[in-house]
């Protein structure tokens, strides 16, 4: 199907829309009429319908994720158009996109543009939640800057994960399911009620996976080629809910993960360029289909790694004062990484004369440490004032070490073969190793007071309003033990560093706006937001004291105007959202190359702008029959952009951000069969998306371009009148169609280098759920 094809049959079915999340079960209205649930949020920091909150929001329901077993936080961005997720070489390395807008960020003195918030506690970075979801309530995304309520790293939006609490009967649940390519992954929730005013609940969880790339090599040539880019994880969680008196609540959250994940192995899915070294190249990657995204296979001598262990404890009271509550948020945060890589992307040792040939091994630890306080006011709902206002304090600390080891054969006594290049061999041949390592790091703190409200000017009208005044220290330091090789060794550095850098921004964000009620069921709003996202160090493994400039912090004015509303009796919802938003000191990644090597700068871009449309639609067509669907058209460009001089120019308008595709449609429906003849019922669940082609970097490289593609994912489910015992079938990618989510420059020989997610393939599983006590 052409692209306007695909277009029309999705706003045909559903009048454009775009996906929030299956509906939960059903309401009854008076006459018996099936009409859709409340779809409640915490958006704004007070509990409230999604069809009141003047805001373009998301909202994926615990329902949407358990009947599409083996989602996480990458394969939201099937569920909701407007999220845009890139994989990186670990969660460090991962960023999410909203509205075409976001970081590819390798800085440690570097924020995100859209912030994750897990029960009420920001983030100090994303990454720390990308793995997989368990024990969700329900994922609220809100598009757009939100500088106002949640702060600094939050200038394209939030993604807000609300976990399951504690239920006042004993209960729970145990989920299995196992998919093709050995991925099996188990859950247990219990619910423990331990007193009238005390109640826990606990969860566990673990998951393992082969990989969906062939490693090639192996030191036995006997042994089966294994697989990469899988996992295995395994965590816990607790909460804690006391009822300490009728006005005071306290809630205990802890959780514990840990991941050994052998990934990211991009694939080489492109020829080495024209040239000398092509032959010899080609002959070390032999065996290699070099065919673009339908690449599956790699040739490395190191294994690439992601190890973490993450752990964090949250204490929430709300307490409550005559009307008002007063909340309390007080966390802390450790997240431990080990990353390791094969740099080279080849697995034999300098296999020939010259720096195309050398090794490159890159590995070490970062470790990260986040204490947060939270304290704010909300007034009653109801009211002609609703307000909350609070002051929020945060005290990050990351350190990483990285060390790369480099070898590079310079001279071989045997003959020129049949490539043309002089091979190298052990007791024949010069090499050259050397080994840099480099320590660096960054404190940050951030203090910030706040408020929001809304005032009600008549019964339709209402005006919104609100300010935050953050006030952001920032240190970095660097300190590098230098190459002790005799010459330049492809990168690495040679020379000394240490320094310390510092940096202190105050910003005043604010938003405003009006609402206004047409009717009980149409709602309009029309809002302008300032956002804003500190300021940074471009701080990595081979910075030079060239390269010690502050990144300026990042502003964006937002415009926003939508339309919300529930129809034919609460059976259907459509809300729209039209944006325009532009980014003054854009902070985004430039690759670059260094000693022959392909590296990312951390720079301030320039400006650049973001409009589109979405659309979130859902229809209770009966009781039993479900639809939701959605589009988002973006249209992300650069205004102006700083050349090598640091002179913003207008010679690159219009060219497109990455990872920002224009057109993103995703329609999804769930059928149940029931009759009272039969003991069982029958579920039938499909979703479809399409994502329009893209770029995977700023510089518009052709040859860096993402071509769209589709996704259909089917499930079928048989579960007992009561849904205590549900057991599903699934296949997702159905088409088996293939697609990277990242291409990038610097393989071997000028070659492209292939992200290739797991969903590029199609893949089937089963799963059993059954829930126990009450």
């Amino acid at each position: 199907m052409t692209q306007n094809i695909r277009i029309l049959a999705g706003s045909l079915l559903l009048g454009a829309a775009t996906i929030t999340a299956l509906p939960a079960i059903a309401q009854v209205a008076g006459d018996g009429t099936a009409v859709l649930d409340e779809i409640i949020v915490t958006a704004q920091k007070r509990t409230q319908n999604l069809q009141e909150v003047p805001a373009s929001i998301a909202v994926v329901s615990a329902s949407a994720l358990e009947n599409r077993p083996g989602t996480n936080i990458e394969g939201l961005q099937t569920l909701i158009p407007s999220l845009n997720f890139r994989k990186g070489g670990t969660s460090l390395d991962s960023s999410l996109f909203l509205r075409g807008v976001g970081t590819i960020n390798f800085a440690i003195a570097a924020e995100s543009s859209v912030a994750f918030v897990l029960d009420g506690v920001v983030l100090a970075r994303a990454g720390e939640a990308f793995g997989d979801l368990y024990d969700v309530e329900r994922i609220e995304v809100l598009r757009g800057p939100q500088g106002t309520l949640f702060g600094k790293n939050a200038s394209a939006g939030v993604v807000s994960l609300v976990t399951k609490r504690p239920g006042k009967e004993f209960g729970g649940t145990v989920e299995l399911t196992a998919a093709e390519g050995s991925e099996y992954k188990g859950k247990v929730a219990v619910d423990l009620p331990l007193s009238e005013t005390v109640r826990a609940r606990l969860t566990g969880f673990t998951g393992t996976y082969d990989g969906n790339i062939t490693n090639l090599y192996t030191a036995d040539p006997a042994a089966k080629k294994p697989k990469v880019n899988g996992y295995d994880r395994k965590g816990v969680r607790g909460v804690v809910e006391w009822d300490a008196s009728e006005a005071l609540k306290w809630t205990f959250i802890a959780d514990y993960r840990k991941s050994d994940d052998d990934s990211l192995a991009e694939v080489i899915g492109t020829s080495p360029t024209a040239g000398a070294n092509q032959a010899a190249l080609l002959s070390l990657l032999s065996g290699v289909d070099l065919n673009g995204d339908k690449t599956r296979q790699v040739r490395h001598n190191q294994t690439s790694l992601s190890e973490e262990e993450g752990w964090g404890f949250s204490a929430q009271a709300d307490y409550t004062v005559g009307d008002h509550t007063i909340t309390s948020i007080t966390a802390w945060r450790e997240w431990d990484i080990f990353g390791q890589r094969d740099g080279d992307w080849l697995d034999r040792t300098a296999a020939y004369v010259g720096n195309a040939f050398a090794q490159l091994h890159d590995y070490g630890p970062q470790d990260n440490r986040t204490f947060s306080q939270e304290l704010r006011v909300a007034s009653p709902s109801g009211q002609t004032l609703e307000y909350v206002a609070g002051a929020y304090f945060s005290n990050s600390k990351g350190d990483r070490t990285f060390t790369r080891d480099t070898t590079v054969c310079t001279a071989s006594t045997l003959a020129i073969d049949a490539t043309g290049v002089r091979p190298c061999l052990s007791g024949a041949s010069t090499y050259v190793s050397g080994t840099s390592s480099a320590t660096f790091g960054s404190k940050s703190e951030s203090v910030a007071g706040f408020a929001q409200g809304t005032l009600r000017l008549t019964d339709q009208l209402s005006a919104i309003a609100g300010l935050r005044l953050t006030h952001d220290k920032l240190e970095a330091y660097h300190n590098r033990i230098p190459s002790r090789a005799p010459i330049d060794l492809p990168g690495i550095r040679r020379d000394l560093s240490g320094w310390v850098d510092k940096a202190n921004k105050d910003n005043l964000s604010g938003k405003a706006g009006l609402s206004y009620q047409a009717t009980d069921q149409v709602s309009t709003y029309a809002t302008y937001s300032r956002g804003y996202k500190g300021p940074a160090f471009n701080v990595f493994f081979n910075q030079a004291a060239s390269q010690r400039n502050l990144i300026k912090a990042e502003t964006v004015d937002a415009y926003e105007v939508g339309v919300k509303s529930e129809l034919f009796g609460r059976r259907a919802l459509v809300n729209i959202a039209g944006f325009w938003s532009k980014y003054d000191n854009f902070q985004a990644n430039n690759f670059d190359t260094l000693n022959s090597v392909v590296i990312t700068r951390l720079t301030n871009a320039g400006e650049v702008s973001t409009k589109g449309i979405e659309v979130d639609s859902q229809i209770r067509v009966t009781e039993d029959f479900s639809l939701t669907g959605g589009l988002a058209y973006t249209d992300a460009q650069i205004d102006k952009f700083r050349d090598a001089t640091g002179v913003l120019s207008s010679a690159r308008k219009g060219e497109p951000l990455p990872l920002a595709p224009k057109w993103k449609l995703s329609v999804g429906g769930e059928y149940t069969i029931t009759s009272d003849s039969l003991p069982v019922d029958f579920h039938l669940n499909g979703t479809y998306a399409y994502t329009s082609g893209q770029t995977s970097d700023l510089g518009n490289n052709p040859l860096l371009h993402i071509h769209s593609y589709d996704l259909v994912n089917v499930g079928f489910a048989i579960s007992d009148k009561e849904d205590r015992y549900r057991l599903s079938l699934f296949v997702n990618n159905l088409f088996d169609q293939s697609f990277p989510i990242q291409i990038a420059p610097g393989g071997p020989g000028g070659s492209l280098r292939y992200v290739i997610p797991r969903e590029a393939d199609r893949y089937a599983g089963v799963s059993l759920r059954v829930k126990f006590g009450e």
